[in-house]
Formats: C-alpha cells, sequence, structure tokens
C-alpha cells in the first residue's frame, strides 16, 4: 500500500531549527523559532504552573476518563478569561482540545459538516498551519488583505472593503491579538468597525486567540474578541493555552462556540463532541488542569498574571531596544515599526536573499519571509543585530 505514497514537502520551521542547531558559530542568533525565551535563552516553566503542579500530585486520586469535553472546570475558567460578562452563557458551549492548533482542527472540522466547502477567508498573510488545517477539512481557503509591506501596518481600509463583501455563508479567520506572523494589529477602532462589518453581512467570525495576554495585557488583548462576539448571533474562538502559561508541550487549548439560542448551543456542541469522538476520542488532562487550579486560585492567578506582564513587558522592551538602535546607527525611521508592534512576532519585510545572507554570514536564524520572533533577541546583542541588519539590507 505504502508504495503509493511520495515524501511530504518537510516544515520549513523546523528545518530551520535543525540548521541552528548544526552551527557551531558561538554568537548564532535563533529569531525562529516561535517560543517565548527569558534574558537566558530558555523557555521557561513560570513558577505558578510549578506550584499548580506540586498541588496536584499531592491532591491528584486518579487517572480516569474525564469526558469528551475534557475539564469542565478548565472550561468555565477559560470562558471568564476570554469572555468576561460579555454573554449569555446559555449560547456559549465549549470543549477542551489539544492546543490551538486542535481546538482550530475541530471547529473546521464543525464549520464542513455545516456547511460543505464552505469558504473560509485568512489574513494575507497568515500563520501557515492554518491553511492546511483549513484544506484537509475540506474548505475553500481565500485572502482577504492585511499586511502593508511599505508601512508594516495594516492595510484596513482595504481589509474592510474585501469583509464588507462576504455573506453569510462565508468565514473570516481573524487573529484575535499579536498577528502571527505580522506583529500587526488592529486598533479597538478598527476591531469596532469589523465587527459591524460582520454584523452587516452575516459572515462567520471564527478567532484564533492564542497569544492572549503578549500584547497589551490581558484585558486590552481581549477587546477584539469580545467586541465581535458581542455584535454576531454565531462565532468560534480557538484559544491557546501554550504561549500565555508556557505550556508548549502540554497541548491545552480549547474549541468555543456561540450559537443563536441555548437549543442551537446544544445541537452543534453535540457535533462538535461526535466529531472529538471520532478523531481523539478525549483530551488529556494535565495542562488543562495545571490552568484550571491557576485560574480558580486567587493566590495562583495573581501571580500567574504577574509573570505574563514580565514576558510581556520584556519582549516590548526588546522591540524598543531594537528599532532604537537601528535608528541611531541609520539616521532613518524605517524600521521604528517594531517598536509599534504587538506580540511575539514581527515581520521585517526582507527579501529572501537578505535573509539568507544574514544566517550565511552572521549566523542570524529567521523564517525566510523575515519573521523574527523578538523574544529570541539577546539582550546583550541588540546593537550587533541592528549592525548586522543594516548591513544585509546594503
Amino acid at each position: 500500500m505504502f508504495e503509493t505514497l511520495t515524501k511530504a514537502p518537510g516544515d520549513k520551521i523546523l528545518a530551520l531549527m535543525g540548521e541552528y542547531a548544526a552551527d557551531s558559530r558561538p554568537t548564532k542568533i535563533d529569531l525562529g523559532v516561535g517560543v517565548y525565551k527569558d534574558e537566558a535563552g530558555v523557555t521557561p516553566i513560570m513558577n505558578s504552573v510549578k506550584k499548580a503542579e506540586a498541588r496536584i500530585l499531592a491532591q491528584g486520586k486518579t487517572k480516569t476518563y474525564l469526558g469528551i469535553a475534557g475539564n469542565k472546570g478548565f472550561g468555565a475558567a477559560v470562558l471568564d478569561l476570554v469572555l468576561g460578562e460579555t454573554l449569555d452563557r446559555s449560547r456559549v458551549r465549549i470543549a477542551q482540545a489539544p492546543g490551538g492548533t486542535g481546538s482550530l482542527w475541530v471547529l473546521m472540522q464543525l464549520i464542513n459538516r455545516a456547511r460543505p466547502g464552505a469558504t473560509i477567508w485568512v489574513s494575507d498573510p497568515t500563520w501557515p498551519n492554518h491553511n492546511p488545517i483549513a484544506l484537509n477539512s475540506g474548505l475553500v481557503v481565500k485572502t482577504y488583505p492585511y499586511f502593508d509591506t511599505e508601512t508594516r501596518g495594516v492595510r484596513f481600509e482595504q481589509m474592510l472593503a474585501a469583509l464588507d463583501k462576504l455573506g453569510k455563508d462565508d468565514v473570516v479567520l481573524l487573529h484575535g491579538c499579536c498577528h502571527n506572523p505580522t506583529g500587526a494589529n488592529l486598533t479597538n477602532a478598527q476591531w469596532d468597525k469589523v465587527a459591524a462589518s460582520l454584523a452587516k453581512t452575516g459572515a462567520l467570525p471564527f478567532i484564533d486567540l492564542a497569544y492572549l495576554g503578549f500584547g497589551d495585557g490581558l484585558a486590552a488583548d481581549a477587546y477584539g474578541t469580545r467586541k465581535v462576539i458581542a455584535s454576531v448571533p454565531e462565532a468560534m474562538i480557538a484559544f491557546s493555552g501554550s504561549k500565555n502559561f508556557g505550556l508548549y508541550r502540554e497541548r491545552i487549548g480549547a474549541a468555543i462556540l456561540i450559537a443563536r439560542d441555548e437549543a442551537q448551543a446544544d445541537v452543534t456542541q453535540s457535533q462538535l463532541l461526535n466529531i472529538i469522538r471520532g478523531s481523539y476520542s478525549q483530551p488529556p488532562d494535565h495542562g488543562a488542569e495545571i490552568i484550571r487550579t491557576i485560574l480558580d486560585d486567587p493566590e495562583l492567578r495573581a501571580e500567574w498574571e504577574a509573570e505574563l506582564d514580565a514576558m510581556r513587558n520584556r519582549m516590548i522592551g526588546l522591540r524598543e531596544k531594537l528599532s532604537e538602535a537601528i535608528r541611531n546607527k541609520s539616521n532613518s525611521a524605517d524600521f521604528d515599526f517594531i517598536a509599534a508592534h504587538r506580540g511575539m512576532f514581527s515581520l521585517l519585510g526582507l527579501e529572501n536573499s537578505v535573509v539568507e545572507h544574514l544566517k550565511a554570514a552572521n549566523g542570524i536564524y529567521m523564517i525566510g519571509d523575515s519573521r523574527i520572533n523578538v523574544a529570541g533577541i539577546p539582550e546583550d546583542r541588540v546593537g550587533d543585530l541592528a549592525e548586522a541588519l543594516l548591513a544585509a539590507i546594503k
């Protein structure tokens, strides 16, 4: 049977990780892999997570199944975190999933059950995994304008014009905050206009909320999501706890549904659970119980929020230092957009030949489209990075 297969294309980010690992230069810099790193270049376990794990280990009595929807306490805590007081919860349902990626997958499978072959509109550009998940779910993928390669901001007027032309059979995938890969994000006023457009056209909003708290804070980052779901009768949210809780390898996420009414919510949830049962059957619990333990305990939650604030402020500080260093060395504001962007990433808008030169000549590794992970910038080498970037561009 297997002789019919051909080799699948390799993952570019994993290949870049391999190249970086094989590079023996002590001055190499990893700006490619999309995980948070501290000052020592380590992806740390948060203290609040360690305390939650110790409590779970001490108090745990069983490892039996939790059910298809997963950890109910986790689900309730995540809804409070994401939605706040925005909606009547009788219209809302949630199911735990293996990571934000798993959440995206089960929700796209659900879309295809409701509207086989539906069109899902993604930003240009978007996270590379959005497209294969959608295509493998039977959906048609199209793009709406988003990133301005000249200003490195959002092409908002063009984006809004595209959204205004959509209809009730269309799905719009939106990055709730900290756009990946660009780092360019909507303002609150722009979110208001997007919400009004979706309410007018009837297109279904599907929000990928992978970096809540990494941009400007938990409440600020939730503004767009809450505004949209308060404006429309139906919506979907894929939540990830990988980044804001540092639980990358625990694979913890949640698929959230907002329906027109309670009866429709029950029907839709039954289909979602049916999809889960026919795939991974039930989700793992460890990451979910960590998050539930933290969010349900005022002391642990306060410690987690303080740690999250420190991570976010460190990334903002690195953005400001790099843009300032480039400005001072070039007498140009061409890279000031780095300081204006939010989240872990910025898309620099460099040619691939420049990216390859930086890797070969300087040991500076970034994704081929010139996306950088700002958390990977060594604080003591910001000046070196600025000089290398400017030299490579000339």
